[in-house]
């Protein structure tokens, strides 16, 4: 709270620019209302805030319960693909059994034909053998040589017998291992079916799985918006109700006055919000450097349902800080830290956007906190910036890699890594050159950086923070363009808004990238830099004073 004090003293100039300009548009053509000093008028406005608290309460009571009901519903969806999912198992199980059972019937019946094709063959073989005999018997009785060529005979039938039954053993394995190759094929394209049939099912399963969470996840972001919208336009009526109520306080008379019913009576400049008054409140945050697109929406949002009601400057400076405190908040988070040790983070920004200090004042703060902080000095090309970086490392407590002056940036950094790595640093900060974004020359050599880094570590840089400067106005914004596209950048930090600058910028820039804002810094000494806070920055940015 104390850096934020520091904040609302010190922040850019344009904060009583906004303030004088909103006087000066309510003031044109608005119209003074007289405020009675009524003994009952603090509690008729107790009793509007406590009635707007009840319908904020009301409200989020309301997204609770739909978002409950929302809930029930995403789960009875999931029990029922469950269902399902079981049922087609069940389906699986019962026609792999089947088809076993047809496997083994079949398996039964070839072995029955096998046996009786053997019987088959003896039978024949015994009844051949029997006749052979019979014509012996008879040619032995006609004559001894016909008994002798009956031997012959015989002899000869006997090899014939046996090339036969030799023969038929061959075919019958033959047969044999046919049919068991044949039973192989078709076992082989059971499994092979029903190793498909699974896959199928899994896929669906799976997709089904992630349509289902698809869906939640829809149902629930629909329902956080919904209620985040209700409890927003709450709390706008709200902090209407309270700025009314401040100024019919202020407007009350003494004790004295009050008690005989008397009192002096106090005015408030009130203005219809038409046409003409939107157009110059455009104007004014366009001048404070929000740009055209946002000033455009930031004004619409305000003055959706009150066209055409009369507001004071209080009243418009509450509806443009909930307004540009609502664009901030998504973008108002810390820089992440993994436990991946170095976690490499690259600072990149043009010439004079702070970014020496700024890692000074990271470094310090990462330090106090338990973080083990190595510092490379990438700035080679310009001169003293090594010594310049060595100084905020002094006064960080953190030693601070360098190379001699010319070296070649991306060597310097693929050593720090190494060095860090053996030291069992936790945070590896690189100081970069400062370029501009139309020097395609300066901009390949921070591409060739993070390529050389990448050799070392795949997922390095984890961390690349642009640092802007305030006082470029608009420019920020083709600055964050260039190297998003050229360095994946992942976190701004805004400098020098105690300056000349005017600040809208950095709503335009949360407006139109959604870009993590990490931190923003008010000054040159090492604690004036704090993680940025939507709410006390559209305070500070509109002028309010809570």
């Amino acid at each position: 709270m104390a850096f934020f004090k520091k904040l609302k003293d010190r922040l850019f100039k344009s904060s009583s620019k906004i303030e004088d300009g909103l006087d000066a548009i309510v003031g044109d053509g608005g119209v003074e209302e007289a405020v009675e000093p009524q003994i009952d008028t603090a509690a008729q406005e107790a009793e509007q805030a406590v009635a707007a608290r009840l319908a904020q309460e009301a409200a989020q009571t309301q997204a609770a319960n739909d978002q409950a009901l929302k809930d029930e519903e995403a789960r009875e969806a999931a029990r029922a693909a469950q269902a399902a999912d079981d049922a087609e198992q069940d389906r699986i199980a019962q026609a792999a059994a089947r088809e076993e059972q047809a496997r083994r019937e079949a398996e039964k019946a070839q072995a029955d034909r096998v046996l009786a094709e053997a019987a088959a063959a003896k039978a024949a073989q015994a009844k051949a053998e029997a006749e052979v005999q019979a014509k012996a018997q008879a040619a032995q009785e006609a004559a001894e040589d016909a008994a002798q060529r009956a031997r012959l005979q015989q002899e000869e039938a006997d090899r014939a017998d046996a090339a036969r039954a030799a023969e038929a053993e061959r075919a019958a394995k033959a047969a044999q291992i046919e049919q068991e190759q044949r039973q192989a094929a078709v076992e082989k394209a059971a499994r092979d079916a029903e190793r498909a049939e699974q896959e199928r099912v899994a896929k669906d399963t799976a997709a089904a799985q992630d349509a289902q969470q698809k869906h939640e996840a829809q149902l629930a972001q629909v329902a956080r918006a919904e209620a985040e919208a209700a409890a927003e336009r709450a709390a706008e009526d709200v902090r209407l109700a309270e700025a009314q109520k401040a100024e019919a306080a202020a407007a009350k008379p003494g004790l004295l006055g009050r008690l005989l019913g008397r009192g002096e009576k106090k005015t408030v400049v009130r203005r219809e919000l038409d046409d003409d008054m939107l157009e110059q409140l455009e104007e004014l945050l366009i001048s404070a450097d929000m740009g055209v697109d946002t000033a455009l929406r930031v004004t619409a949002n305000m003055a959706e349902g009150r066209f055409g009601k009369r507001l004071s400057t209080a009243e418009i400076k509450e509806l443009l800080a909930a307004e540009v405190t609502r664009i901030m908040e998504p973008v108002a988070r810390p820089m992440p830290l993994y436990p991946t040790k170095p976690q490499v983070v690259l600072v990149v920004g043009v010439n004079g956007s702070g970014k020496t200090t700024t890692i000074g004042k990271l470094a310090s703060q990462f330090q106090a906190a338990g973080k083990k902080v190595v510092i490379a000095a990438g700035d080679t090309f310009r001169a003293a910036a090594v010594e310049q970086l060595q100084v905020w490392g002094e006064r960080a407590g953190v030693p601070v890699l360098t190379a001699p002056e010319g070296s070649d940036p991306a060597s310097l950094a693929f050593d720090a890594m190494e060095q860090a790595g053996r030291d069992g640093a936790d945070l590896l900060m690189i100081d970069t050159a400062g370029r501009l974004q139309n020097r395609a020359d300066l901009m390949e050599e921070l591409s060739k950086i993070v390529r050389v880094i990448r050799k070392k570590d795949p997922d390095a840089p984890h961390n690349t923070l642009l640092v802007l400067d305030a006082t470029t106005g608009q420019n920020a914004l083709s600055q964050v363009k260039a190297f998003q596209e050229l360095a994946d950048v992942s976190g701004l930090v805004m400098t020098k808004l105690d300056g000349t600058a005017k600040g809208g910028v950095l709503v335009a820039l949360a407006d139109k990238f959604g870009l993590p804002i990490h931190a923003i810094g008010v000054g040159e000494q090492i604690d004036d830099l704090a993680p940025f806070d939507p709410e006390e920055f559209a305070d500070a940015l509109i002028g309010i004073d809570r």
